[in-house]
């Protein structure tokens, strides 16, 4: 196959299930990114990206796709179960430069430390895929913090619910509520608010608990407390059967910042609110596609060595994290890290 246009980084797709289509479209934005293969086992799912998307080789297997070409970037977007093992073949095929996987990083932090790793071994770059962490609004959040505009940051209250009638949410029909691929409300939704607050408070958490309300195969909703230093906190609320809600405030002794469709807001509208003695400040931001931020983000990285934003070590401690907050929602105890 091709090596592609000069100056463009190839991008390869692993699985084009409904993801995908948000880090192709990221590739069709990006002038200098280039949508060059995809693979995926299931033939239906190519056909439907390949009615959607324009891309040059399609391949039936992970193997096939490694031994027609080399990468600059390889995107994770198979079952969250499958992560660890995909990540760790890409990395040792020598095939590929980055690497960015799709949350959750792997299913437990063992996975984790493995698949870094390979890429370490072989001098890959690897990313979670928090496209999040890229939008301008989560960006101008952390600027305000970073100078003092809430004071003091003590707490961080956040949801991530998506109100999914109970008749569809059925382990057959969507990784989600299967087990066996890495469902559950803690792998889905849970992730990007605990990702969240780790960044924020700018460490580990001390301590987890959690409450979960159980579906067919997985955990429907998480009730979690994060403790960090200091008797500060992140409360946050997840589920597949709450109202609508994914809203994020972050508090200090002098002010806070608050935000709405924190997570999923492609091409909407959206406005992040400072609260201080001065009053209130809306900031409002233009409709902007978070996928194509987060490419961006990473050819920068490729093109100036530079560190990427979300380092392999702290997907690491995430999913400690999570191995933590699942272990709570079990036992129904605290669990210290």
């Amino acid at each position: 196959m091709s090596n592609g246009s000069p100056n463009r980084f190839r991008v390869a797709l692993v699985g084009t299930g409904g993801i995908s289509r948000g880090h192709a479209t990221a590739c069709a934005n990006l002038e200098r990114a280039e949508l060059t293969a995809v693979c995926d086992v299931s033939s239906q799912a190519i056909e439907r990206f390949t009615q959607q998307f324009d891309v040059p080789y399609v391949y039936s297997t992970l193997d096939e796709l490694l031994e027609a070409g080399t990468y600059d970037i390889a995107v994770i977007c198979v079952w969250g179960a499958l992560h660890a093992e995909v990540g760790i073949r890409l990395a040792e095929s020598g095939r590929v430069r980055a690497i960015l996987c799709e949350k959750p990083f792997t299913q437990n932090a063992a996975e984790a430390e493995a698949m870094v790793a390979a890429c370490r071994e072989r001098g890959v770059l690897v990313a979670e895929a928090f496209k999040f962490r890229h939008h301008p609004m989560h960006l101008k959040a952390e600027e305000i913090i970073r100078q003092g505009g809430i004071g003091n940051l003590l707490n961080i209250r956040s949801t991530f619910c998506t109100n999914v009638p109970v008749e569809r949410r059925r382990p057959e029909d969507n990784w989600r509520w299967n087990r066996s691929k890495g469902g559950g409300a803690i792998y889905d939704l849970a992730c990007y608010n605990v990702h969240q607050a780790r960044h924020t408070f700018g460490e580990e958490p001390q301590s987890v608990f959690a409450v979960q309300r159980e579906g067919v195969e997985v955990d429907d909703a998480l009730y979690i407390t994060l403790a960090f230093s200091g008797g500060r906190a992140a409360q946050l609320t997840v589920g597949f059967d709450s109202w609508a809600s994914q809203y994020v405030e972050i508090s200090g002794d002098a002010g806070l910042v608050r935000f709405d469709k924190a997570w999923n807001n492609e091409n909407q509208d959206v406005a992040l609110e400072h609260h201080s003695a001065d009053g209130v400040e809306t900031i409002p931001f233009p409709p902007t596609h978070q996928f194509t931020h987060q490419l961006a983000h990473l050819c920068e990285c490729l093109e100036s060595g530079q560190p990427h934003r979300i380092s392999p070590e702290n997907s690491i401690g995430q999913m400690r994290v999570l191995d933590a907050i699942a272990e709570s929602m079990q036992t129904g105890e605290v669990v210290r890290l």
